[in-house]
């Protein structure tokens, strides 16, 4: 391929978040982690290997021809619907929380979603790629996409796993409108993917729950309102400056997984407003380079690749943040980059270097 320099922009940007990341992790984490191991670092020990585990991920995927992925898509399938179906194999998958979501492989655990995210995106890019012309063809094109995507979307949503459903859902779309899907195709899966969703939360009386308490975060505030009120109260006292790092309130034991998919209302807490602006502006900053990576694309594959790499971390960052502020229900993914997860991190990292690398083949200046 004709290399070029890879986006320095994009690459400072996704290095920003790393460090903002463990930065505030640092001090969302210390609670819990004396509480429940006797470590205040306990959190951000295992970040900061699951970071230095990412880095070496990405400079594996930065330095391979991002075409090569495509001889790996099939495999990338059934290793993704395997890694679904054995979270519930007893002695393999963990439940915790009420949630079948992790693979105990003895020395550590993981999470398979963060994984299919990854891989069932490869594929979908090159499926997506062969079709070609005939994806105005509903039997060659939205038939066969849409059970490909409820398979998937199937299975995570049995762990029970909505939010990563939905993310999964999100980067499915964007790929298809991406590879030059009709109009009338979105428009008709937008619309099956309401009623799927009214229908979803409709069968679990939890998700009903949570529904309501987005229409009304007073209802219940010391039972399924909790988690959305003790968010908003930590993002509310922050103000414009925050308390300082450190000094949240909420992390001792109020706010649900403070170091996991809460964090951002630490952030807000400790930081205030101005911090909270820029973190979004971050985010939003490597959408828009990431889009410009995947417009410069020199082919379809690269293009819906990195589309969907864009997608995906992107808009799971801004659902993260509105469900935290009461803007929608509460979706429970974490926040890129910044979240405490070793799946997730590793996965992202790895993501990142397949971009970088369609960024080298691409026309792109820094």
């Amino acid at each position: 391929m004709n290399v070029h320099r890879a986006d320095s922009i994009f690459l400072l940007i996704v290095f920003s978040l790393v460090v903002f990341g463990l930065i505030v992790l640092s001090s969302a984490s210390t609670v819990i982690g004396h509480q429940e191991f006797g470590d205040s670092a306990y959190f951000l020990k295992r970040q900061f290997l699951s970071v230095l585990i990412g880095v070496l991920l990405f400079a594996i995927t930065y330095r391979l021809d991002y075409r090569v992925w495509r001889k790996f898509a099939f495999p990338f399938l059934i290793i993704s619907m395997a890694l679904l179906v054995a979270v519930f194999v007893p002695g393999i998958g963990l439940k915790l929380l009420g949630a079948q979501r992790w693979i105990n492989v003895g020395l550590f655990t993981f999470q398979p979603a963060e994984i299919v995210k990854l891989t069932f995106l490869v594929y979908l890019a090159r499926w997506l790629e062969d079709r070609g012309r005939v994806m105005t063809d509903r039997a060659y094109g939205l038939w066969p996409f849409l059970l490909l995507v409820g398979a998937i979307a199937f299975l995570v949503m049995k762990q029970p796993d909505v939010g990563t459903m939905v993310i999964i859902g999100i980067i499915a779309l964007s790929s298809y409108w991406v590879a030059g899907a009709p109009f009338k195709d979105i428009a008709l899966i937008l619309l099956l993917a309401a009623g799927f969703f009214a229908l979803v939360v409709q069968t679990a009386s939890y998700r009903a729950a949570r529904f309501l308490v987005f229409l009304n975060p007073q209802y219940d505030p010391q039972g399924v309102g909790y988690h959305i009120n003790q968010a908003l109260l930590a993002i509310g006292s922050g103000g414009l400056f925050g308390l300082g790092l450190g000094h949240s309130r909420q992390k001792f034991n109020y706010l649900p997984e403070a170091q996991g998919d809460s964090i951002f209302a630490v952030v807000a807490e400790e930081l205030g407003f101005f911090i909270v602006l820029a973190l979004l502006v971050l985010f939003v900053a490597f959408m828009l380079r990431g889009y410009r990576i995947a417009r410069q694309a020199p082919d379809s594959f690269g293009k819906v690749l990195a589309a969907g790499i864009t997608t995906w971390l992107g808009f799971q960052a801004l659902i993260n943040v509105a469900a935290l502020s009461g803007i929608i229900p509460l979706t429970g993914v974490p926040l890129p980059f910044i979240s405490y997860g070793g799946t997730a991190m590793m996965s992202s990292l790895a993501a990142v270097g397949i971009l970088a690398n369609i960024s080298r083949a691409g026309n792109l200046r820094p």
